[in-house]
């Protein structure tokens, strides 16, 4: 089905150091990094500093999405979450990640999550695909004439029609 697209490999090292040794050879290329740590545990958010920087070792930060998860946040009570929703949003700021807040258990933003990871990535892909084949680069002012041998003529080549 040419509508079907495979889903997006990821890796799931669960911030287990027996990983760290490999998981950099899954980082390389990745065109989105998220981290995710445990709402219900201060150190799990400190720990993502960690990994997104292990991860850009083998990217381009201006190249890559960046997402911070809060997982398992049917398990804390709203007022345990608004304190660590502060402090997982800074650090979001810091690392220019967008930030989730998640629940597996009862599916709160998990679909939702995935599914603005995906869009992201594919919209990243078409733009980097489209510069790369010589169509018009992002940020390219294209100007709209009643002459069409105009269109295809770089700006600065073209003189304004007062000068003339």
């Amino acid at each position: 089905n040419p509508h079907h697209l495979p889903p997006p490999p990821r890796w799931d090292t669960a911030g287990q150091e027996r990983f760290k040794c490999i998981a950099s050879t899954y980082y390389r290329g990745a065109q989105a990094i998220v981290i995710v740590f445990d709402v219900n545990d201060v150190a799990s958010l400190e720990h993502t500093r960690q990994w997104l920087a292990d991860a850009l070792k083998e990217n381009d930060p201006s190249n890559v999405t960046l997402f911070l998860v809060g997982s398992k946040k049917d398990l804390s009570t709203p007022a345990q979450y608004s304190v660590m929703e502060k402090d997982a949003l800074k650090v979001a700021q810091e690392m220019q990640a967008e930030y989730w807040a998640v629940s597996s258990l009862t599916g709160e933003n998990v679909r939702d999550f995935f599914f603005r990871v995906a869009a992201l990535t594919f919209e990243s892909s078409v733009l980097a695909e489209l510069e790369r084949s010589g169509a018009r680069k992002i940020g390219d002012t294209v100007r709209i004439s009643s002459n069409e041998s105009d269109l295809y003529l770089p700006a600065a080549r073209k003189k304004p029609k007062c000068c003339q």
